[in-house]
């Protein structure tokens, strides 16, 4: 069964910061090209079996089914709907910041 994957506009921003950030802090263009390629590359692979990663471990957001996928250093945050067939990518973040900080600011 296929899933349509949805993007939040958190998610899509993230993803756009991490681009700039290795491209224009780090002035590595094409790392960053690669890097994100394989974070689009990791979500598009949601389509079949999302739940097939754990969910995140914290409350409130275990109960609401919160899912992540890592890829490098950075962690996708999202939510299966399965009766939908519908994955919400609700954030995209580095590992090393403070995770619980980043969701309790997302709107979802």
């Amino acid at each position: 069964m296929k899933y349509q994957i949805f993007y939040t506009d958190s998610a899509k921003q993230d993803l756009k910061n991490i681009y700039r950030y290795i491209c224009d802090s780090l002035v590595e263009p094409e790392i960053a090209e690669k890097l994100t390629d394989k974070i689009m590359k990791s979500i598009r692979s949601l389509d079949e079996m999302p739940q097939r990663y754990r969910l995140f471990d914290e409350e409130p957001w275990r109960s609401r089914g919160l899912r992540i996928l890592p890829v490098n250093n950075y962690l996708i945050f999202y939510l299966s709907d399965e009766e939908r067939t519908v994955v919400t990518i609700l954030r995209i973040i580095y590992g090393g910041r403070d995770i619980s900080k980043q969701l309790s600011e997302t709107q979802y």
